[in-house]
Formats: C-alpha cells, structure tokens, sequence
C-alpha cells in the first residue's frame, strides 16, 4: 500500500492506495476516480503495512482510500464503515472525515 500524509490548514490528509491501482482511472455511470502519481504516489508517498496504515487513519483529519487491500484494512479495523464503500469501475473508494 502507498500512504502519504499531508498537512494541511484544516488538518492532516491522508491519501492510501493500493500500489495496483496507482495510475489507473476508473469510471462508474457519471463517476470518474483517478488514482493519480500527483495525489497518491509521488515522493511523499511510502510503501506502508497494515499498522502503519491504521495509525495513520487514526491520526488524519481526512482521508482518501483506494484499492481492496487498503479499504479492507480500514474496515477491519473499524475505521471505514463496510456500508460506506463504494464500487467504482471494479475498485473501491472509501473517504473518511473526522467530526
């Protein structure tokens, strides 16, 4: 898995993606995702386990996941609701906002 962490003025951003689905654009009716370099790869970007990935959803004020292993791993945990996936041209795609 690829996890960047950025901070930003309304907190720390969190992208994850699983390292298959970087480069790829997926399509679903109107829905467009694009796993691009820029926001999930890049130089920041670092190849992560699964605790580092926990911890660093934990810590983010908002996050962005993209790929099977990634969102199953924020599931798993109990970070990422199950009910709140959603299937987007044969990936998953979950974001997470902490109030």
């Amino acid at each position: 898995m690829l996890l960047t962490e950025r901070d930003t003025p309304e907190g720390t951003l969190v992208s994850v993606c699983d390292a298959d689905v970087l480069g790829e654009t997926f399509e679903s009716g109107e829905v467009t995702l694009d796993v691009t370099e820029e926001f999930y790869g890049g130089e920041a970007a670092e190849e992560a386990g699964e605790e580092s990935v926990v911890a660093s959803l934990k810590g983010a004020t908002t996050a962005n996941l993209v790929g099977e292993e990634c969102v199953g791993v924020a599931v798993d945990a109990g970070i990422i609701d199950p009910d709140r996936v959603l299937d987007v041209g044969g990936t998953v795609h979950a974001q997470l906002v902490w109030l």
